[in-house]
């Protein structure tokens, strides 16, 4: 726990000493287009993946890359930590998000969000928000750029899970674009608002695509809630430190024979 702790600190004030300067460096390349404002800022996200693993020893592991469409899809994510804001953007192409438009005001994070052409709504604003989503989710995905959703709209404990909103499914069924569901369990090392991160392998899974052709956004919501869901359970504790130390190694086969 200790190590664990000193561990953190150091990643923090390393994250506390890179982020302004490369926030600033962002600033700078905003006449550019939107992916080479994406590749920027997706600089950033990179150290911090390599300063998590070298520093915490936190580790992460996909099984179903091969369920990842070749063209822009609507990725809908379980949402535990703010690991996965980070590794979604390794895993999956040239992304946006949909997010409440404050967090676009926090210094240097925020001014760096806002270069990566974000949906950034205003979630009290009911169907106008829906239309926004719809509207701007369109232009992205002509731009060829994917769309990350966290449907829960915010971090939810592991072993919990928060009402689905229908933003993402809305989406999908007003555009035709595919969505790709996501289970991690990233919250088993780095919870919501903990300073602590723990060493281990996070596992990731990535869904089979949904066409939502013919469906309504409430079916569609429903059946990506069951199967995140249900992914989430499986894949509980996997990859974490055991009592003597040592990494508990999942491989693919045995997750694959734990389906039977």
């Amino acid at each position: 726990m200790i190590l664990a702790v000193l561990r953190s600190l150091f990643y923090t004030l390393l994250q506390i000493i890179i982020t302004p300067p490369y926030a600033l460096i962002t600033l700078a390349c905003y006449p550019l287009t939107p992916h080479y404002r994406y590749k920027m800022t997706y600089g950033w996200t990179c150290i911090m993946l390599f300063l998590l693993r070298v520093i915490c020893g936190l580790h992460y592991r996909v099984i179903g890359a091969e369920n990842i469409p070749d063209r822009p899809s609507i990725v809908l994510s379980k949402h535990q930590s703010a690991w996965e804001t980070l590794a979604l953007q390794q895993i999956f192409p040239p992304q946006v998000w949909v997010l409440k438009k404050e967090l676009l005001r926090i210094p240097f994070f925020g001014w760096g969000l806002a270069m990566t052409n974000p949906i950034a709504i205003d979630r009290s604003s009911g169907k106008a928000a829906l239309q926004q989503i719809v509207e701007q989710g369109k232009e992205r995905l002509e731009q060829n750029f994917w769309i990350v959703i966290f449907p829960e709209g915010t971090r939810i404990p592991p072993g919990k899970t928060g009402k689905y909103k229908i933003g993402g499914a809305w989406l999908a069924t007003h555009t035709g674009a595919q969505v790709v569901p996501v289970a991690h369990n990233a919250g088993e090392f780095w919870g919501k608002n903990s300073f602590v991160k723990y060493p281990g392998t996070i596992t990731v899974s990535i869904g089979k695509p949904v066409d939502p052709t013919g469906m309504e956004p409430d079916e569609l919501n429903a059946r990506v809630q069951a199967w995140i869901e249900t992914e989430v359970s499986r894949i509980s504790c996997f990859g974490k430190e055991g009592g003597d130390g040592q990494f508990v190694s999942i491989s693919n086969e045995s997750l694959k024979d734990a389906e039977k």
